[in-house]
């Protein structure tokens, strides 16, 4: 081990010595980095295109997000409809266990099976629930745990079971029996609204942040790549050892790690956006 580990500076100082072809390379991330920045602008300038909108566009979105507070505040019978993921999502899930609760009281209108089976139901839900409240309480996490939890409720095939159970006993309920399904459907669909819109705002904060980042970073990186590249055809390398590697290797190492900054950036934040994009989806009428 100790020979391989001697050995192998010398080997890339070795390979380095073909400056043509580290200059190739840094050619390329210099041109992947501008590219990139122009990539960043157009992202940007979608994630913008969604507030440059006309003013009556603007008072239909207001109109409809009044009206969700409103439906919320009502369901929920609170004035003050919350904000936060972890305070809408742990208001919601309480709300459906209350409902599904309430819910209960419908399997004395329903003879063996049936009311079997809606207990059952009640029952999955329920769990469901119980967790999703044990894992808010939960300290630590910060905004994106809240937010992932959320996303990560699988709330679909629950809401569609509720809706197949409510048309099928819908000639032998009552009209409190028909009223207690309806506020229990309803819970599921305004959990599903406003987790889903957390999902948008998500993804707006982080492109925003995404466009913000990449644009810091990329002028940096573009004239160190730029320096490297001019600095090596001129062979005025900085007389720099470090740890006992020559000026040519430590240079070169450092040029290639700050030319890697903006796409392990880019990697970053699209891993996040596209496994929060694979979650969520449970309320597609497809699936894959």
């Amino acid at each position: 081990m100790l020979a391989i580990g001697t050995i192998w500076p010398f080997e890339m100082q070795q390979l380095l010595t073909e400056t043509a072809a580290v200059q190739t390379l840094l050619n390329t991330f210099l041109g992947g980095i501008i590219l990139l920045v122009s990539i960043v602008v157009s992202i940007n300038s979608i994630v913008l295109s969604y507030d440059i909108i006309s003013i009556g566009a603007q008072e239909d979105r207001l109109r409809g997000t009044l009206k969700f507070r409103t439906e919320l505040s009502h369901l929920t019978d609170t004035e003050h409809t919350t904000i936060d993921p972890a305070s809408f999502l742990s208001m919601m899930v309480g709300e459906i266990d209350q409902r599904a609760h309430e819910l209960e009281t419908v399997t004395e209108e329903l003879d063996g099976s049936d009311a079997e089976e809606l207990r059952n139901h009640i029952e999955t839900i329920l769990q469901t629930i119980q967790y999703i409240e044990k894992s808010v309480d939960q300290p630590g996490g910060g905004e994106f745990s809240s937010l992932w939890l959320g996303i990560d409720l699988n709330l679909g095939p629950l809401m569609q079971r509720s809706r197949v159970l409510q048309r099928a006993y819908a000639d032998v309920l009552s009209e409190r029996g028909k009223e207690r399904f309806e506020g229990l459907i309803r819970a599921f669909e305004l959990i599903t609204i406003g987790r889903h819109f957390f999902k948008t705002l998500y993804y707006k904060r982080e492109f925003s942040m995404l466009s913000r980042t990449l644009l810091i970073v990329s002028l940096p990186a573009i004239l160190a790549t730029a320096t490297t590249i001019l600095a090596i055809n001129a062979n005025a390398l900085p007389q720099i050892w470090i740890f006992g590697l020559s000026p040519l290797l430590t240079f070169v190492a450092a040029a290639f790690t700050i030319a890697l900054t903006p796409f392990i950036i880019l990697t970053a934040y699209m891993l996040r956006v596209a496994t929060v994009t694979l979650r969520g989806t449970d309320t597609e009428p497809f699936v894959l």
